[in-house]
């Protein structure tokens, strides 16, 4: 389970971003400034900080360069100005991506996920899920003596769920991580490919399902093989 610190000085941005973090089953830590941010990441290793520009003492561009240069974790910005300057400042600072307030909870975390989700191939690039080991820099996938080499879309819709098995991705989820979210066809185009998918696991392993959740999306469940006497 991915782990989030979030640093606003304003109290309802801070529990309305838990929420849905929490919702969203990350854990969350919380600072309602910089100090207390460095603070906390002298104790605790997140995954990811999320950080807001206009806060008193020290601002959020900062705040990000400090984590940046000390701990190495990536950073998202929120803040209320949209100028392109104020972008570049984020970006310059060392911020992964930027968001302007106010800001739609979903797409907060669309973003989170995508950020979470390039740190997670370039530090994990083997994946192992029942008898199945997910290799993402030779994009193999195998069991036992069988391997397959799944087109890439494919195998990325499968690594994705593999990533956290019993996890429910909505299918808008699925196809924004793994099309991009300004992609313009349809949901059968999921269907198709996590279709083949189960077809191709069928044939190499036995205790690897992708469920379909109805009305949702889909998830991958890991059984025991093992036969109870």
């Amino acid at each position: 389970m991915s782990r989030i610190l979030i640093v606003d000085d304003d109290k309802n941005i801070l529990d309305l971003v838990r929420i849905h973090l929490t919702q969203a089953g990350y854990q969350v830590l919380k600072a309602e400034n910089a100090i207390q941010a460095l603070g906390i990441l002298e104790t605790e290793v997140p995954d990811l900080v999320v950080v807001d520009v206009m806060m008193p003492g020290m601002n959020g561009y900062d705040l990000t360069k400090r984590i940046r240069e000390e701990f190495d974790l990536p950073v998202l910005l929120l803040t209320a100005k949209g100028e392109l300057d104020d972008k570049e400042k984020g970006f310059i600072a060392g911020s992964d991506d930027y968001m302007v307030k106010p800001f739609e909870p979903k797409e907060l975390l669309f973003r989170i996920a995508a950020i979470l989700r390039r740190y997670d191939k370039l530090s994990n690039s083997i994946l192992r899920v029942g008898s199945v080991t997910i290799n993402r820099k030779s994009y193999e996938v195998s069991a036992g003596q069988s391997t397959l080499l799944m087109p890439l879309k494919e195998f990325e819709v499968f690594a994705l769920l593999a990533s956290h098995k019993n996890q429910v991705f909505e299918r808008a989820d699925i196809m924004g991580k793994v099309w991009g979210y300004d992609y313009e066809g349809d949901e059968q185009t999921l269907n198709t490919h996590i279709k083949r998918i189960r077809q191709r696991l069928a044939k190499i392993a036995t205790d690897v399902e992708i469920v379909t959740v109805r009305g949702i999306g889909y998830k991958l469940e890991v059984h025991s093989n093992e036969i109870s006497l």
